[in-house]
This record gives structure tokens, C-alpha cells and sequence, in this order.
């Protein structure tokens, strides 16, 4: 395989690479998103149910635009991080994807993920929540924050699960939260 050029002169993080298996038993593999991934991205979005999408978004699109995809899949792998999940052999498609972003605090970032729907109930949303915060700890990020649709359960009882909540407030049907790990998540960092 040939190593993925970084942007932002940071290098690929090879070391977030590893194969993984669900409670199902299914295999796959986790690994730092690259620049080549755009048009799994769009691909994804086609997959995901209107409903899924629309809690991961908050809107309907026909399709993500391929601008879109090409922003979120060119990260610098320090201050914007995004992990995927591919099945392990078969095709290289995405259908997972968990990211963090920079905000206006270094030490704070903003955290989303999605999960193509056949593959949810598999418990790959608590690996790929638990794999984004423990990358985000090891580069110095120590709070987060998510937008959250307020009937979004599985969501907001994830990061209740997995963060120490400082502040959490609903407007207009969304919910912010702002959080640290709990140590109790198991995530490497976790204060």
C-alpha cells in the first residue's frame, strides 16, 4: 500500500490502522481517513436511510456534495481527524465514519460519527466513539462537544455512557453537550 499524502505537512497515522471485531463476530478495519476516500464518502451518504442521514446532518440532501466529501475527507490528522470502517476484504467500502473538528478552543473539539444502517446494533458506534476520543486525547484534545438531535437516544445515551457531561442544553429539538471521557469508558487518557 502506498503511503497516503497528508495535508497540513502532518503525517498519516499509521498507528490508528487495526482490524477489529464486532459482537457479531463480523470483521473489519478501522484506519484514519485520506484524501481518496471522497467518493467512498458520497457512497456512504447514498446508503444511509433518510432517517439516519437526517440525524447525522440535520438535513435531507439528495446526495452530499461531492465538494463536501472532499472537505471532509482531507484532514490534517492533528486538529481535524476523521476514522472509517471498512468490512475486512470484500470491497473497500465505507461504513463507518467518526470525526472530530478544531473549535475556537485548542483543547476543545467537535464530534460527530454515522453509521450505515445495516451495519448498526453491531456495537461498531461505541468502538468508533471510544477509537475518535482516545485519538483526540493522544493529540492533546481534552474536552468535546456534539450538536445532537434531542430524539436522537442511542446518540446522547452514548455520550452520556462514555463522557462526563459540564453542559448540556436543547434548542429548537437539538442538543448541545460539552464533555470529558469518563475514566470508567475505557478510553486510553481518559482523566
Amino acid at each position: 500500500m502506498v503511503k497516503p499524502a497528508a495535508t497540513d505537512d502532518h503525517a498519516y497515522p499509521r498507528e490508528l490502522e487495526r482490524a477489529l471485531t464486532l459482537r457479531d463476530g463480523t470483521r473489519v478495519t478501522l484506519r484514519p481517513i485520506r484524501p481518496d476516500d471522497a467518493p467512498r464518502l458520497v457512497a456512504l451518504y447514498d446508503r444511509l436511510s433518510r432517517h439516519t442521514a437526517y440525524q447525522r446532518f440535520f438535513t435531507i440532501m439528495k446526495r452530499l456534495p461531492p465538494d463536501w466529501a472532499a472537505m471532509l475527507a482531507n484532514v490534517d490528522y492533528r486538529r481535524r481527524l476523521a476514522l472509517v470502517v471498512e468490512p475486512e476484504g470484500g470491497e473497500r467500502e465505507l461504513i463507518a465514519v467518526g470525526r472530530y473538528e478544531s473549535t475556537d478552543d485548542p483543547e476543545t473539539a467537535e464530534v460527530a460519527f454515522v453509521v450505515q444502517d445495516a451495519w448498526q446494533d453491531r456495537g461498531l458506534g461505541t468502538i468508533l466513539f471510544r477509537a475518535i476520543l482516545e485519538a483526540a486525547l493522544a493529540r492533546g484534545i481534552r474536552r468535546f462537544r456534539a450538536w445532537v438531535l434531542a430524539d436522537n437516544r442511542r446518540m446522547l445515551d452514548l455520550i452520556v455512557r462514555y463522557g462526563r457531561i459540564e453542559r448540556r442544553g436543547t434548542e429548537q429539538g437539538v442538543t448541545e453537550l460539552v464533555f470529558t471521557p469518563a475514566p470508567a469508558a475505557g478510553v486510553a487518557g481518559a482523566r
